[in-house]
């Protein structure tokens, strides 16, 4: 159903050119558990297709094809995990981490990665929920990487990978916005290289927002304004938000410990201390310069990753939208993979401070489907696709500078 778009992905490895190239897949795989406790999603599916017993060895199929170096799965249901998937992908050569979700609930995110192209050098988990900030009391969790490519690059070099899955519920933004927060600053700690500056960046998972929308905006821009914002709005999700709540300013307590620029407190003072060497100097004076403006004004966010989009989310001949989930109730965009842009990437944004150690050019993508697509196969889960997700892939260049 699915075929790569005009850039050709070639699973060759090209290690021996002096290059590393490596695939990245987001799929998130719809948990058993949640299939069955949203029934009402999938009224249009026969019956049999809705089967564990009948979707995984679909989906085990679709992993095979695709051949990914590095897969970032969503929805994983834990006993699922141990006793099938983790073992799977393990014959296959894959070393797993898995983050379950809070609150015993059943499912979490995974990321996978072939023990022939990584070596682990840090798994960092991340949970959402805080007991004792009111705000975050939901059970969402994203998981951290911190890899070191097998071949060619030097000693140094890494990769972070992260991969999450956000709160669904449309009329909570400050929730979502806060845990997109709580990720960038854990991103921004593993990411952090000895010269200041970040390793390369790639951030998978189901964001629940659409395109164009808020939060997506300041993932790709690096900034967002919300002031007088309906809480409602930042996802994207429906085009008519029930309630006119705004967003509170600032959105989270002091408490959580993360600035408006989405790190960690204690970093930011870090940063602050660094005097020594000019050209930290001249870092430092730029990052006093963001965090007086952040406190001019309280109702601005910021990041300071360069991040693009693998897809562009419409058709280009067309103009029709792209959609990564279809069933009863809507198709839409929400997953994605982002990544940190080198330079000479067609994707990278111009006038973008260097704040990374070299990055990652985009070599290619699987392309995805439109609603009508699906439909014409009565939508997803069906007999062929076995989430009601489609799967994400793209292929890398590491470049070092």
């Amino acid at each position: 159903m699915k075929i790569p778009e005009d850039k050709q992905i070639d699973q060759n490895n090209t290690e021996d050119k002096g290059k590393f190239d490596f695939t990245v897949m987001s799929y998130n795989i719809l948990s058993q558990n949640l299939l069955e406790d949203n029934s009402h999603l999938y009224k249009h599916c026969r019956r049999p297709v809705l089967m564990w017993g009948y979707r995984f060895p679909n989906i085990l199929r679709e992993i095979k094809q695709l051949d990914a170096d590095v897969l970032c799965l969503q929805e994983v249901q834990e006993d699922h995990f141990g006793m099938e998937i983790k073992p799977s992908l393990e014959y296959l050569g894959y070393h797993c981490e898995y983050k379950m979700r809070t609150g015993r609930k059943p499912d979490g995110c995974a990321i996978c990665f072939k023990i022939s192209k990584f070596n682990l050098i840090s798994s960092n988990p991340v949970e959402f929920f805080r007991h004792d900030i009111p705000l975050l009391d939901r059970d969402n969790v994203g998981l951290v990487l911190l890899l070191q490519p097998r071949f060619h690059c030097k000693a140094t070099a890494a990769v972070c990978v992260a991969n999450t899955h956000l709160l669904y519920n449309p009329r909570r933004g400050d929730i979502k916005l806060t845990q997109l927060a709580m990720l960038l600053a854990e991103i921004a700690s593993v990411a952090h290289q000895k010269d200041g500056r970040f390793c390369p960046i790639i951030i998978c998972g189901d964001f629940n927002s659409v395109p164009g929308s808020p939060l997506y905006s300041f993932i790709k821009e690096g900034k967002l304004n919300y002031e007088g914002l309906p809480i409602g709005k930042v996802s994207g999700q429906e085009q008519f938000p029930r309630g006119q709540r705004i967003l509170t300013i600032p959105i989270w307590p002091p408490s959580l410990g993360i600035s408006q620029s989405c790190v960690y407190e204690v970093q930011q003072q870090r940063q602050e201390e660094n005097t020594g060497g000019e050209k930290k100097e001249a870092k430092l004076e730029h990052t006093e310069e963001v965090i007086i403006a952040a406190e001019k004004f309280p109702s601005k966010l910021q990041h300071h990753f360069r991040l693009s989009s693998v897809y562009s989310h419409y058709l280009p001949e067309s103009g029709v939208p792209e959609v990564t989930t279809c069933h009863s109730r809507s198709a839409v965009t929400v997953d994605y993979i982002f990544y940190s842009a080198a330079k000479d990437d067609s994707a990278a944004q111009p006038g973008v401070e260097d704040t990374f150690d070299g990055g990652l050019k985009l070599l290619g993508r699987l392309s995805l489907l439109t609603e009508q697509d699906l439909w014409t196969v009565n939508g997803l889960p069906n007999e062929h696709n076995s989430s009601d997700h489609l799967s994400l892939l793209a292929q890398f260049r590491l470049i070092e500078e």
